[in-house]
C-alpha cells in the first residue's frame, strides 16, 4: 500500500472506488447505483470546468470570507515553552466552521443537474447549519436529519437550521446521534433522487461523496501553504499540522497540499475522540485498532464489536462523535504518512479551557481535541518546530454544554 506524489489523494483509489485496495468503494443498494454514476460523471465534468470553478473561487472568496487567517498563539506557546503554536481560524468561515466549503459546493452541483431539494445528515449541527443557509442563497428547498440526542446537544445550530427555512427532521432510532441521521438521510435519497441531491457532511460514504467532501475542503491547505511561504518566507523545516478526526473532513482539507512533503519535515496528527475518562465507549477506531467493516456505503476502520455489529460511541463533542472514520484516513494510517492519537472529554475541556484563557479565541469542542494534543506535546518540542492547529469551529454552538461542565464560559 503505497501513496503516490503529484496526484491528489482523493483520486488515489482503484476503478471499483478503493483507497489501497481496500478502503471505501460503494457498498450501495442497486436503486442507488444510478444517481451515483450520474453524480460521479457530472463532478468529473465539473471539476476540469474553468466556468465552475470560477464560480466556486468567487462564492469562497466572496460568501464563505475565504482566506481565513492564520495566527500566532504567542501566549499559549510562551506558557508551554517549546513549540511555537499557531492556528489556521477555518472557524472565520460564514457560518463558523469548515463545513460550509463542502454545503456550498454541493449546492453549485445541485443547481447544474436540475435539482430542486437538498438533503443532508448532522451531528454537530454545522453541516445541517451551512447546509441550509448556502441552500437558502442559491434558492434550494432544504432537509436535514438529525439523531434527537444530538438536537438537544446543539439547540443553536438547530435553531439557526430552522431560521434558514431547513426542515429538521428528527432520528429516533439506534443512538439517535449522527450515524442514524446519515443512515435516514440515505434512506430518504433512495426514493427521491429524481428531484433531490443528496450531500453527505463529511469525507465518508460511496466513493463520490469522500471526493466531492475532500476537494472542496482542500481549499484550507490552498490558503495555509501560501500564508506559511509568507509568515516564514520557507518551509519550516519541522512542521506538525494537527486537526481533530471524526469524519475527516477537516483534516483532509488541511493536509491535503503538504502530504507530498517528507513525514520527518510535515507530520500530520489527527485527534479522535476518546471518550470519557474511565470509559470504554469512544469515537476513535483509528486510535484503539478498529476491524475493518462497512459503514453507510464504504469499508473502513469501524467501531464494532465481535460481530461486527456497530459499537455505541460517546463523546462530548457530537461532531466527532461517529463510529467510523473516512477511507482516506485509514490509508493515511496504514501506509503510516499520518499518526492518529485521541483525547478525552475532560483533554478537550482542559485544553479549551487554558486556550481560552490564553488567547482571544473561541475553539468548539471538535478542535478542542486537537489543542489538547498540541498543549500536550509543545513543551517536549524544540523552539524551531511549528505546531499549527486547525481551530475549524467556534463554539457558539457548544455553550450550553461548556456552561454544564465548566460553569462559567467565556
Amino acid at each position: 500500500m503505497k501513496l503516490k506524489k503529484k496526484i491528489p489523494l482523493i483520486d488515489q483509489h482503484n476503478k471499483n472506488g478503493f483507497w489501497g485496495g481496500k478502503f471505501g468503494g460503494n457498498f450501495i443498494p442497486e436503486t442507488l447505483k444510478k444517481p451515483i454514476e450520474d453524480l460521479t460523471e457530472l463532478f468529473d465534468k465539473l471539476r476540469y470546468d474553468k466556468k465552475f470553478l470560477n464560480e466556486r473561487d468567487y462564492y469562497f472568496k466572496n460568501y464563505i470570507g475565504s482566506p481565513t487567517s492564520f495566527i500566532k498563539l504567542q501566549n499559549l506557546s510562551n506558557h508551554l515553552g517549546g513549540a511555537q503554536i499557531y492556528a489556521k481560524m477555518v472557524s472565520e468561515a460564514n457560518g463558523g466552521a469548515h463545513k460550509i466549503y463542502n454545503a456550498t459546493v454541493h449546492c453549485l452541483i445541485a443547481k447544474k443537474a436540475g435539482k430542486k431539494y437538498v438533503v443532508g445528515d448532522t451531528g454537530a449541527g454545522y453541516a445541517g447549519k451551512m447546509l441550509s443557509m448556502a441552500a437558502k442563497k442559491f434558492g434550494l428547498k432544504c432537509k436535514i436529519f438529525m439523531g434527537a440526542k444530538d438536537i438537544k446537544r446543539q439547540k443553536p445550530n438547530v435553531d439557526a437550521m430552522k431560521k434558514n427555512g431547513a426542515e429538521v427532521v428528527p432520528v429516533y432510532s439506534g443512538s439517535q446521534t449522527l450515524v442514524d441521521a446519515v443512515s435516514e438521510c440515505m434512506r430518504y435519497w433512495v426514493s427521491n433522487c429524481d428531484n433531490t441531491h443528496m450531500c453527505v457532511g463529511s469525507t465518508v460514504g460511496p466513493n463520490i461523496f469522500v471526493k466531492i467532501c475532500g476537494w472542496s475542503t482542500a481549499q484550507i491547505s490552498r490558503e495555509l501553504k501560501i500564508q506559511i511561504q509568507s509568515e516564514f518566507k520557507k518551509m519550516p523545516k519541522k512542521i506538525k499540522l494537527i486537526n481533530c478526526v471524526g469524519g475527516g473532513s477537516s483534516a483532509y482539507g488541511f493536509w491535503s497540499e503538504f502530504i507530498d512533503y517528507d513525514k520527518k519535515q510535515i507530520e500530520l496528527i489527527g485527534v479522535e475522540a476518546g471518550g470519557p475518562k474511565n470509559s470504554k465507549l469512544h469515537a476513535a477506531p483509528l486510535t484503539n485498532g478498529a476491524k475493518l467493516g462497512i459503514l453507510h456505503g464504504a469499508a473502513a476502520y469501524v467501531c464494532q464489536n465481535n460481530e461486527g455489529q456497530i459499537n455505541d460511541t460517546a463523546s462530548i463533542s457530537a461532531g466527532l462523535d461517529y463510529p467510523g472514520v473516512s477511507p482516506i484516513h485509514c490509508f493515511l494510517k496504514d501506509t503510516k504518512r499520518a499518526r492518529y492519537t485521541s483525547a478525552t472529554d475532560e483533554g478537550a475541556l482542559n485544553a479549551y479551557k487554558l486556550v481560552t484563557k490564553l488567547e482571544k479565541i473561541n475553539p468548539s469542542l471538535e478542535p478542542s481535541h486537537a489543542f489538547a494534543e498540541g498543549i500536550k506535546i509543545a513543551p517536549r518540542l524544540s523552539k524551531d518546530t511549528v505546531i499549527i492547529v486547525n481551530s475549524c469551529g467556534d463554539a457558539k454552538k457548544d455553550r450550553d454544554i461548556l456552561k454544564e461542565r465548566l460553569g462559567k464560559i467565556n
